[in-house]
């Protein structure tokens, strides 16, 4: 029997943390495609989400075998179509929107005030939507990992920033499609049906870009072409395919404010990218942010409770358990025919 079943804690506290490090490589491939490519944010999210949705799309016809019994799925199809559009516009809106602020404001102030309200979005969201609670301790954590934010972010030289005042929107309107698109998802994953909106919202994504992208310039106009379209394969595939596909399994079994604290280790690791790569240096302040973040994630996921079992699940799993049952009796059943017709026989003594 084919199912879908949620991954354990530890897996999908594992698979949140992999999409981290993978987001962490977007803003600054990003930020190099402005300054060479002469594309602007949403032809860059465009050119993204198509990407996205060609691998995507691979993957989910490399992963599709026949089966003899249907898929259990708790969500009926009538309403598939407002998960999979609610999706697109989220992801669409919180990608453009932190692009754009990345060019508005610098990748710090985006990174910062996008990830840092994000958190405490999801938190009330979460609570007032799924019924999660952190608790104090969870509370308490959540503050010193944006402290350890704040820190990282704030640590770095300052720059010149050509708006910052709608850079701050932009990024505030990414934290609330961030926001929207892990609650709606982490509420999929608990029913067993959270990756079926991810190619399609994707797919909505880009039909929404689409129009602005060919209105904002969709082709490059400066550098080298070769060097853009790597850039622009590298955005698909890592940031985007991997990355979003490993968060969405995720959300199956780790809480939603859980994750977005876990996700603040992109910020780590573009610091990580900035000193390795591009051979910048982190001051003291940005290091001591660093460990206080990375503290607070390892708190947090160390006292994530184990998921409570979701109605997808308890279904795939009472239909495992009535196989199994058919099974042993279609096994007895010949045998106690031999007996009572008197097939089996015995040998006179």
């Amino acid at each position: 029997m084919h199912t879908d079943l949620p991954p354990t804690v530890g897996r999908g506290t594992l698979y949140i943390l992999l999409a981290a490090i993978a987001w962490g490589t977007g803003g600054a491939a990003a930020a190099v495609l402005y300054d060479t490519s002469g594309l602007g944010p949403v032809a860059v999210s465009f050119w993204r989400f198509a990407g996205g949705v060609l691998l995507l799309a691979a993957g989910h016809l490399t992963r599709r075998r026949p089966s003899a019994h249907p898929r259990v799925a708790s969500t009926r199809p009538r309403h598939q179509w407002r998960q999979v559009v609610t999706t697109g516009v989220g992801l669409a809106v919180y990608q453009t929107a932190y692009f754009a602020a990345v060019g508005y404001a610098g990748l710090a102030v985006a990174t910062m005030v996008t990830l840092g309200a994000g958190p405490v979005l999801i938190a009330l969201g979460s609570r007032l939507t799924l019924g999660e609670r952190l608790g104090r301790t969870g509370g308490i954590t959540v503050v010193t990992a944006l402290a350890g934010l704040v820190l990282l972010l704030g640590g770095g030289s300052a720059g010149s920033a050509p708006a910052p005042a709608l850079g701050l929107a932009c990024a505030l309107l990414s934290a609330g499609g961030y926001a929207a698109v892990t609650l709606l998802n982490r509420k999929l994953g608990r029913d067993g049906s959270g990756q079926t909106s991810l190619l399609g919202g994707f797919a909505v994504g880009m039909i929404c870009l689409t129009p602005l992208a060919l209105l904002d310039g969709i082709l490059p106009t400066a550098g080298d072409i070769r060097w853009t379209v790597g850039l622009l394969a590298f955005l698909a595939v890592a940031p985007t395919a991997v990355a979003y596909t490993l968060f969405f399994a995720g959300l199956a079994a780790v809480r939603a404010t859980t994750a977005s604290i876990i996700a603040l280790v992109e910020p780590v690791t573009a610091a990580l990218i900035a000193v390795l790569v591009l051979d910048e240096r982190l001051t003291v302040t940005a290091v001591l942010g660093s460990v206080v973040l990375l503290a607070a994630v390892v708190t947090l996921v160390l006292g994530e409770p184990g998921p409570a079992p979701s109605s997808a699940a308890a279904a795939a799993a009472a239909a495992v358990l009535r196989d199994r049952d058919a099974d042993m009796r279609n096994r007895r059943r010949p045998r106690r025919a031999r007996v009572g017709g008197g097939v089996a026989t015995r040998r006179p003594g």
